[in-house]
């Protein structure tokens, strides 16, 4: 007892840690399941093979047998009722003008029971009474036939009333003990053993490999969950087959292909967003520290060193803003929307940059489109058109121009900005929407920018079902902006519109 108590709890011990280790216990796993399934399949069908053939056989050899008997039990009850009474010399004289019915025990007895013929040579009754139930029955009036297989023979027993004039003067009894039908029987028996042992084999074989392969693929993706689950995001299934566990492969992939991205991003914008943050705390606290550790610091000083210190605080704040904005605009709010006319906005923006664009000597021209409505909030349109044209005026050159666009294109309202500055290189654009990403970080920094406005922008137009494209200038001078996003047709209500 102590020995398998020790054993028990060394399989539990191993086990528990098969468990920690995040792997299924063998007998636990799919391929296990699948094997046991195919092999009770198999089983089921090898004793259906085993059984219903063999009872088949038996009843057709049964009904045979007692067919063949029955008929030359009634030849035999008719040649002896050939006369009012039944004597022994009369029957035995009676059967040996009839064929030799070799392996057949025939009885015949009177209407008492009594045995007047028996052709066993082992047990000869003759002068007894034939207590057989069979008998009994025969002498009542009744054909009865029985079989049965038992011990490798086939016994088949049949007895018939004699009758004469329709009185009954005794019985036919006829009893067969067949082996040969039975080894026959048996050797079928046999074979079908031999053929299921084979069948079995080859089954657990077969489900060996089938459940391998079927378990392949999940065994691979459990192994690939594990692994993107401890941070690898690179990690890749491969995928084999057309089934569903290698579409399922495929998704598992194309999973960890947006995971990685987005940790890719994430980490891009934690260290680009702890640069820009840095970078206004460390000018504020130098800026602090040289004034608390000069005591003959003037008062001029101190007002330009305050003055610094406001604008990195107003800088601060803005980078705070925007990385809200974009929070939000993360988490997809649902936001009231309404009918919103895109060049009545733009006229709007434009009031608001003309002078800064007077201060920075930049020409504002618009070719509005009248009616080019989309369904949005006023607020989110607004930021991006401030954007893009803030931006438009800031990067131009003194003397530059600024072209603003609104106009139809089927389903569309497009917004282009165009203007005149310093373009953007193409090996940039590609780039130019991602957060904190800035094509001249000196002059952006200069120009009070966050490298947040075209992200916050491209992100608010998807929003709204659209979308913003950039590309360089005509000719490669300056760069253009195009907003696109569904046009709100002017049949529809607000509150279908919603």
């Amino acid at each position: 007892m102590k020995k398998l108590w020790k054993r028990w709890r060394q399989r539990a011990r191993h086990e528990s840690l098969v468990r920690k280790a995040g792997e299924v216990p063998f007998f636990y796993s799919i391929q296990v399941k699948y094997v046991l399934t195919y092999l009770l399949l198999v089983v089921a069908i090898v004793l259906v093979l085993n059984t219903y053939p063999l009872l088949m056989a038996q009843n057709v050899v049964f009904s045979a047998k007692e067919t063949s008997l029955k008929r030359q039990a009634l030849a035999i009850g008719s040649a002896l009722a050939v006369s009012e009474t039944l004597t022994e010399e009369g029957v035995t004289q009676a059967m040996e003008l009839l064929d030799d019915m070799q392996g057949t025990r025939v009885l015949v007895t009177d209407e008492s029971g009594l045995i007047l013929y028996d052709s066993s040579t082992l047990d000869r009754r003759t002068g007894d009474y034939a207590i057989i139930a069979e008998v009994v029955a025969a002498l009542r009036g009744e054909d009865v036939c029985r079989s049965e297989y038992r011990q490798g023979a086939f016994r088949t027993r049949v007895a018939v009333p004699a009758v004469y004039r329709g009185v009954t003067l005794g019985a036919v009894y006829l009893y067969e003990y067949d082996t040969e039908q039975a080894e026959v029987l048996l050797s079928i028996q046999s074979n079908l053993r031999y053929i299921s042992v084979v069948i079995c084999v080859v089954a657990l074989v077969a489900s060996l490999i089938l459940s391998k392969a079927l378990t392949r693929n999940t065994s691979r993706l459990l192994g690939g969950i594990r692994s993107v689950r401890e941070g690898e995001y690179s990690h890749r299934v491969a995928v084999q087959g057309k089934d569903e566990m290698a579409q399922l492969a495929m998704e598992f992939n194309q999973l960890t292909d947006r995971l990685q991205t987005i940790e890719e991003v994430r980490r891009r914008f934690v260290s680009d967003a702890s640069h820009e943050l840095k970078t206004p705390l460390a000018s504020i606290r130098l800026l602090a520290d040289s004034i608390l550790q000069n005591d003959s610091v003037d008062m001029v000083t101190v007002r330009e060193f305050v003055s610094d210190i406001g604008e990195e605080a107003d800088r601060l704040t803005r980078i705070s803003q925007h990385l809200l904005t974009l929070s939000k605009l993360d988490s997809h709010p649902q936001r009231e929307r309404g009918p919103v006319d895109v060049g009545q906005l733009v006229e709007k923006v434009g009031h608001m940059l003309l002078p800064l664009a007077r201060s920075v000597e930049v020409e504002l021209v618009y070719h509005l489109q009248p009616d080019c409505r989309v369904l949005a909030t006023q607020d989110d349109l607004y930021q991006v058109a401030f954007n893009l044209m803030e931006n438009a005026v800031k990067y131009n050159l003194p003397g530059g121009r600024v072209e603003v666009t609104v106009e139809q294109a089927g389903a569309w309202v497009t917004l282009t900005v165009r203007d005149t500055g310093v373009g953007i290189p193409e090996e940039d654009l590609p780039r130019i929407f991602d957060r904190f990403y800035r094509v001249d970080k000196a002059r952006s920094r200069e120009a009070g920018g966050t490298g947040l406005g075209l992200s916050i922008a491209r992100d608010t137009a998807r929003l709204h079902g659209g979308d913003i494209t950039a590309q360089r200038g005509p000719d490669g001078v300056g760069a253009q902006f195009t907003v696109t996003l569904p046009r709100l047709d002017q049949g529809g209500t607000d509150s279908e519109k919603k």
